[in-house]
């Protein structure tokens, strides 16, 4: 497996853009690290006692306090800048670094930020280019601005859960969906906001960055069909005819898609039964919803007859879109994940595995270059970037206002 840390790797597209992140948990932690990754200065200006919370999320590995594998991997490529904002000096190290940087990533309530008196207005009148991220549940506007917005409740919110109901019942999804898709969406909207500034020769902004908003672009059109026929889709009807997932005679599961007619007629001659590919019942993808179930429970009865192997060497021959179901260890052993490299592996003692920087660019491609510094590791360098004396830098840590490594 490919090693972790590339200390050479040379400056990437990012490089030279300051990154101030004042966020917690996922999202903001998931936007600034795909700027780290491709070369931006990530400093996670974080509690000296606590850190990020998303240190304390840790997995069972079955002894112990558990493994800090959330922050691990996104903590990786950035600096930890330990440092108590309430204390005076501490917001006056905060605003001299705002003024070297080029993006601030928050996650506050609405409004904290102005009670700490670094509205947006007042930063730019200080850094003008700024882009200034604000990461929340519901946005900075609205009725429901100032309630709690974890992920969880995005999902619920926002049909998720509802369109991926199991026999009546709503279900969430089992990792942080609504974050990472807003840090994603994040991490665009800030190099479109970082463009303007550059390329146009324009102004910094604020990018108000709710966890809704993404979840509801990638929700599909339901909202639209709804507005034009008043009718709420039913959570247990497919997009399309053949698609779903199927165990096979060992106890494995493949998943299948067969959206377009042509595949569906591949699928029908793999099981056996091509001549249903004239039969007007499955002729067409609105015709196969409409005998869904007994279309579905063919295959079904096809796949139950083989071991995944032989069904994927099955379909795959007849070019059929299918591939395997698999757990975390099926996908670390799997010969394509492990030739493109989409995991990598520590090179010190813990031999850390997490994904590998994405996307890929052909030119100036992203590394990881360190891994995810302790709370406070990078203190005293940044206390010196911005011209803190060493008997100031005594005096904070003295009285606990940071942490040092």
């Amino acid at each position: 497996m490919e090693s972790l840390v590339n200390c050479s790797a040379p400056p990437s597209v990012l490089h030279g853009v300051r990154v101030i992140d004042l966020s917690r948990l996922v999202a903001g932690n998931m936007l600034s690290l795909q700027l780290a990754d491709f070369g931006a200065d990530v400093i996670k200006v974080e509690s000296p006692r606590e850190g990020d919370t998303l240190r304390h999320w840790r997995e069972d590995v079955g002894s112990g306090e558990g493994l800090d594998a959330w922050w691990r991997v996104y903590g990786r490529n950035k600096r930890s800048l330990g440092m108590d904002l309430r204390d005076a000096q501490g917001m006056e190290v905060l605003r001299s670094l705002l003024a070297t940087a080029q993006v601030l990533i928050e996650s506050f309530r609405p409004g904290t930020l102005e009670a700490m008196g670094l509205a947006p207005e007042t930063l730019h009148r200080a850094n003008p280019k700024l882009v200034i991220v604000r990461v929340s549940g519901w946005g900075q506007s609205g009725p429901y601005r100032d309630l709690p917005g974890f992920g969880s409740l995005l999902e619920g919110f926002s049909g998720f859960a509802y369109k991926h109901s199991t026999q009546g019942v709503p279900r969430l999804p089992n990792m942080a969906l609504a974050d990472m898709v807003a840090g994603l969406t994040g991490a665009f909207a800030t190099l479109a906001a970082l463009r303007e500034v550059e390329v146009n020769g324009g102004h910094g902004q604020v990018v108000d960055l709710s966890l809704l908003e993404p979840m509801l672009a990638i929700m599909g059109p339901d909202v639209t069909a709804f507005a034009a026929t008043g009718r709420v889709q039913d959570a247990s009807v497919k997009i399309a005819s053949p698609r779903g997932v199927y165990r096979c005679r060992d106890g494995t599961w493949v998943a299948m898609s067969g959206s377009t007619d042509a595949m569906a007629r591949r699928v029908l001659e793999a099981i056996g039964k091509s001549e249903l590919a004239s039969d007007p019942r499955f002729a067409t993808n609105s015709a196969r919803l409409a005998n869904d179930a007994e279309l579905d429970g063919l295959i079904a009865a096809a796949i139950a007859q083989l071991d995944q192997a032989e069904c994927l060497a099955l379909f795959r021959s007849r070019g059929v879109t299918v591939g395997p179901i698999y757990d975390a260890g099926q996908l670390l052993a799997d010969e394509h994940v492990a030739g493109r490299g989409c995991y990598v592996s520590a090179d010190d003692a813990d031999r850390t595995v997490m994904h590998n920087v994405t996307p890929r660019l052909s030119r100036t491609p992203g590394s990881i270059r360190h891994r995810a510094p302790s709370i406070g590791e990078n203190t005293v360098e940044l206390l010196r970037e911005v011209g803190v004396q060493e008997a100031a830098i005594a005096a904070m840590s003295a009285r606990g206002a940071i942490r040092c490594g």
